[in-house]
Parts: structure tokens; C-alpha cells; sequence
């Protein structure tokens, strides 16, 4: 066991997906730093098809051959019942649920034009409905004890987009939105949420990833900074984090400084047009934090 220097001892976390590659590594770290953790996962495979028990169970056994304190959890985070019933799993176990890493996913990559509706909804279902589900039956007990950490795992996909992940690209894209909605709703009640879009080796990337680098991109790289955004002292709110190949960045919004011209009549496409450059450059551009700081850029110049 690690000295515990971020006040994770006696702490409950709950992690999904944690059957194998990254919820694997943040069981294990978690584990290590003297939190309970429940080990959830429904052992299907990538595509979200199948299911079963091996997975989570051998995790458990490897974090408790280690000393520390597990249970495993085999539902599926798209079904309320089931997101309900893994929070009660922490509280039957430990008394608390203190921490929530949203990491289940599955993948159904395929170019827009041959996506089925069942490709979408599946993976809309398991990553931004399912983030949904567990944060949603964590959250009352976490303001109740006006303590929580939650994380939310996006991607560059979500950041960036990416051919042939539509689906994927937009259910991450959407848990940044919903991250940084949780930590201003949770600041209050001492509940802190924040989203990290990893480059990992995992069951969904180990067949695009060259072998070349996934040596560089193993998942404990990535559990350090998961680890920390959930220690009682890390302070951060709302922070999106690219992490991977031991590399850590925070992410902002940047807005261009941008072309304004006083809404005080008629725009024409023409002025838009003539001044398409100044609209996209970045120069002199400023990080904006929320919507008001959004809203006042926008209206600064229109007094």
C-alpha cells in the first residue's frame, strides 16, 4: 500500500468498465492507495455483445492479493436498475461511495453513410447515457455527504472528431458538456467533476494501434492523473485533460479575438465574407471558462 498522501484511504470508488484495460489500471492504482473499490464490468466484448463474470472477478482477487479492498459488480451502466444497483453495491460493501470513474465503452466504428440506428443508440447508450446512469446514482449520496469526485472519460475523437466515429466522437463530445455542467452544479456540496480524454493501449485499440507504440501508450500511464483528480486535495473543477504516453495537458477553449462590427442594423453576407479572415485567426484569441465569459466577448464591443 502507498503512503496516503491524497486522502484516498477509507475512500469508495467505483469504477466501470474496470475489467480490463484502463478501468483495470485505475482499479489496481486505486486499490494501491488504500480506497475500497468496487470493480464494475459486464464482461462482454468490445462491440457490447455478451457478458459475464471472469473479468471483474480477476481483478477483485488481484487488488485484494495486493492487501487492499474489492468487490466486483457485473451490470451494464446503459440500464438504470443496474447503475442503481452498483452505487448500492458500494454502500452495501463500505458504507460510502465516494468516488466515480466513468470509464465503461464499447466501439461500433463504421463510416456515416453505412451507420445503423443500432450502432448509434448502443454506443450513445453505454457512454453518454451510461455516464449518465452511475453519475445520477451516485450523486445524491455524494451531496449528502458533501463529498465526491467524479471523472468522465472522453476522447480525441470527442475533442476532435474522427472518420468512421460518429457515433463514438459524439457521445464523447457530449461528456465534455456534461463534465463541466456536473462541476459547477457539484461545487457547492464539495463534489468535483472533471473529464480526461486518454491515449491508451486497450481492447478497443489494440488492433489500430501500430506495435511500435503501444508500448508508449500502456493504460498505467494514464491512471496516475485519474488517481489525482480524485484525491480529497486536487481542487480542479471542470478541467478537460489529455493524457497518454506520459504526457498530461490541460485542454481549453480558445476564441479567436474574432471580427465584431455593432449590431446596430443590417450584417450582409458580404461583411461576414470580406472579413473571413480576421474571424479565423486565432491571434490575440482568449480562453473562455463558461458561457457568461462567452457572452460578455460577444457583447463587449456593442456598447
Amino acid at each position: 500500500m502507498s503512503e496516503d498522501r491524497f486522502g484516498l484511504a477509507g475512500r469508495t470508488a467505483l469504477i466501470t468498465g474496470a475489467g480490463g484495460g484502463l478501468g483495470r489500471e485505475h482499479a489496481l492504482l486505486f486499490g494501491s492507495h488504500g480506497a475500497n473499490v468496487v470493480v464494475n464490468d459486464l464482461g462482454g466484448s468490445r462491440d457490447g455483445s455478451g457478458s459475464g463474470s471472469e473479468m471483474a472477478d480477476k481483478v477483485v482477487a488481484e487488488i485484494k492479493a495486493a492487501g487492499g479492498n474489492a468487490v466486483a459488480n457485473y451490470g451494464s451502466v446503459s440500464e438504470t436498475e443496474s447503475a442503481q444497483a452498483m452505487v448500492q453495491t458500494a454502500l452495501d460493501a463500505f458504507g460510502s461511495i465516494d468516488i466515480v470513474v466513468n470509464n465503461a465503452g464499447i466501439l461500433r466504428d463504421k463510416s456515416f453513410k453505412n451507420m445503423t440506428e443500432q450502432d448509434w443508440d448502443l454506443v450513445i447508450a453505454v457512454h453518454l447515457k451510461g455516464a449518465f446512469n452511475v453519475t445520477k446514482a451516485a450523486w445524491e449520496p455524494m451531496r449528502e455527504a458533501k463529498y465526491g469526485r467524479v471523472v468522465l472519460t472522453s476522447s480525441a475523437s470527442g475533442l476532435y472528431g474522427n472518420f468512421g466515429q460518429t457515433n463514438y466522437g459524439a457521445a464523447k463530445a457530449a461528456l465534455c458538456g456534461l463534465g463541466q455542467a456536473l462541476a459547477e452544479e457539484g461545487a457547492k456540496n464539495n463534489i468535483h467533476t472533471n473529464i480526461i480524454a486518454p491515449l491508451a493501449l486497450s481492447r478497443m485499440t489494440e488492433d489500430i494501434m501500430p506495435p511500435e507504440m503501444q508500448d508508449l501508450i500502456k493504460p498505467e500511464y494514464v491512471s496516475p492523473l485519474v488517481v489525482y483528480l480524485c484525491a480529497e486535495s486536487c481542487e480542479d473543477n471542470g478541467q478537460i485533460y489529455e493524457v497518454g504516453a506520459g504526457c498530461y495537458a490541460r485542454v481549453e477553449t480558445l476564441r479567436a479575438k474574432g471580427f465584431a462590427v455593432k449590431p446596430d442594423g443590417p450584417i450582409s453576407v458580404d461583411t461576414i465574407a470580406d472579413n473571413w479572415k480576421a474571424i479565423n485567426d486565432p491571434t490575440g484569441g482568449e480562453i473562455i471558462h463558461s458561457p457568461m465569459e462567452s457572452t460578455m466577448a460577444s457583447l463587449k464591443h456593442a456598447s
